[in-house]
């Protein structure tokens, strides 16, 4: 397939198919993707890796692409449950260092999961820079997305973008945690305004979370959700599994037994976190 990108259409289908191509390429290793990103989607690209961070950037003579890679094992989760659950309560900050004033420009109420605001921290100078040069060689609409952690990182450099005067033309995310509270969440809306698209999986616990530490903190999605029109039932819907394990909580605080338990059961699900689920996901949304 080509690099299939209807810059006119918002949340097109044909967007999401060609962007969950890009995420699921995005983990492979550099010399794999490289040649994967030529052969399936015509694009030519980089992979930038700093720590445990990565991100592809990529390009055609149409469009620019910025793809982040999720946890290093998308299939076992293990790499984001602390960001998730351990440390979630303490993690909903006002960011500082390099990116804080271009985080805190979102607002004085605004906060953001430190967690991921590290991840692309750590990446954030070269992807600029990468992004920048695609731009200034001849200007394409930039598409941003990811898988997972992925989806997270790639909401935060939308705005990180716009703070550099780097236009975001759409950003599609595939099983994203949550970033930020309310605050941060309408921020990202109003500068967006709609041209954000988070794909979820209604059996995918991984887009309800970090909102398990609802004692101090709220985490908030920006909008907008696509999902499948048909209801899931309450008891099988990832809302249910975590409000089932809310209800249990004393006075709003998960007990670390609770939250082994509740991890354990977004263990269960991990089929329905993978890419491989939301691209039959989307085969369902265009009707295939």
């Amino acid at each position: 397939m080509t690099m299939n990108l209807v810059e006119d259409a918002l949340g097109d289908g044909r967007n999401a198919e060609a962007l969950s191509v890009a995420s699921e390429l995005a983990y492979l290793s550099e010399d794999e993707g490289a040649s994967a990103f030529k052969n399936k989607l015509a694009l030519d690209g980089k992979l930038h890796s700093v720590g445990n961070t990565q991100a592809w950037v990529l390009q055609n003579d149409d469009h620019i692409v910025v793809a982040f890679r999720g946890t290093e094992s998308p299939t076992a989760l293990e790499g984001i449950k602390d960001w998730l659950l351990t440390d979630a309560l303490n993690l909903l900050i006002l960011p500082e260092g390099r990116l804080g004033v271009d985080l805190a420009a979102a607002g004085v109420g605004a906060r953001f999961h430190q967690g991921f605001v590290n991840a692309i921290a750590d990446i954030w100078d070269p992807v600029l820079e990468s992004t920048k040069a695609a731009r200034e060689a001849k200007d394409r609409p930039l598409w941003v997305t990811g898988h997972s952690l992925g989806g997270s990182l790639a909401v935060l450099a939308g705005w990180l973008f716009l703070r550099n005067t780097v236009n975001v033309h759409q950003i599609y995310t595939f099983g994203g945690p949550m970033v930020g509270n309310e605050d941060a969440a309408k921020a990202l809306d109003s500068k967006f305004d709609g041209r954000v698209f988070r794909y979820v999986n209604l059996l995918d616990p991984v887009p309800c979370l970090p909102s398990v530490s609802l004692a101090t903190t709220r985490y908030v999605h920006c909008e907008k959700q696509m999902s499948p029109a048909d209801a899931v039932p309450e008891e099988t819907s990832a809302l249910g599994l975590v409000g089932s394990f809310a209800s249990k909580a004393v006075e709003g605080v998960w007990s670390g037994r609770l939250l082994g338990d509740f991890w354990e059961a977004v263990k269960s699900r991990v089929a329905a976190h993978d890419m491989g689920a939301y691209q039959a996901m989307l085969k369902k949304l265009s009707g295939g």
